[in-house]
């Protein structure tokens, strides 16, 4: 029996991951359900107004943050690699009455030019996107491929400084170089959002250093208007990290390295 691709490996992890985290508490669809729905306490800061806004959300997963975003005035397009992910954000747009302007199509992020043919006022991702891609100057051809003349990227990330280092007891530990180019190939049940195991443990992941994320986005055409660290994120990482009044992870004392960044870059007119 041939062993399954990192990318089908990937895909079945996340298509159990539905399911755990429509149950999660960090995914919780009440304030979604009830007209007033949220990002993190950074996006909210950051994105602006979108309504009358055309945009297209990659690795959307079941689309909660897709829907937040229609829920505000916005037209969106979800994409993502999950069957299971599309399935449920298909229905939760019907649910909550937004088909009319969110669709959702199932389609690898490096597909997604084959099967999309329009062009966004905003390309947003968010939150454990690029560990899941292997060549990111490809990804940001892409983006950019998506952004008219005058439209814009958001993204807002996990820092890949945090990938060096690993939870443990106390303090993290050294995990990874920073500059690692291998395929990092994982077998580990837990998930950042459920505290049920995983029946598909394996996953492939990849780091990607900052200057070569931003350095990718520039070479593509695209002009970076600005660059945030951020000593906070979504999830609780490290053991260590302390939840704020806000729902965002940060540490207890000083901030001992970024967790998280987020950045805006234009496509010239």
């Amino acid at each position: 029996m041939t062993d399954p691709s990192w990318l089908e490996y990937n895909r079945r992890g996340w298509d159990e991951r539905v399911d755990l985290h429509l149950e999660a508490e960090s995914y919780d669809l009440g304030p979604l359900r009830s007209g007033r729905g949220e990002l993190t306490p950074i996006e909210e800061a950051e994105i602006g107004p979108v309504d009358g806004l055309h945009i297209l959300h990659l690795q959307c997963h079941f689309g909660r943050d897709t829907l937040t975003l229609a829920q505000r005035g916005a037209t969106v397009v979800g994409l993502d690699f999950s069957p299971r992910a599309i399935t449920v954000a298909r229905a939760l747009a019907d649910e909550l009455g937004f088909s009319d302007r969110a669709r959702f199509i199932e389609a690898d992020v490096y597909d997604a030019p084959k099967v999309l043919n329009e062009v966004f006022d905003l390309v947003f991702i968010n939150w454990g996107a690029l560990c899941w891609l292997p060549d990111i100057r490809r990804w940001a051809e892409l983006v950019a491929h998506f952004i008219k003349p005058g439209g814009v990227l958001y993204q807002i990330e996990n820092h890949p400084c945090a990938d060096v280092f690993e939870n443990q007891e106390g303090m993290p530990g050294y995990s990874i170089p920073y500059f690692t180019r291998e395929a990092l190939r994982f077998d580990d049940p837990s998930d950042y959002a459920s505290p049920n195991p995983l029946q598909n443990p394996v996953r492939y992941e990849w780091s990607h250093p900052l200057g070569e994320i931003v350095s990718s986005l520039i070479a593509s055409g695209l002009t970076l208007n600005w660059l945030h660290e951020h000593d906070s994120t979504s999830f609780q990482r490290y053991s260590v990290l302390i939840k704020d009044s806000y729902g965002m992870y940060r540490w207890p004392d000083k901030a001992w390295f970024p967790l998280s960044f987020s950045l805006r870059a234009e496509r010239p007119r």
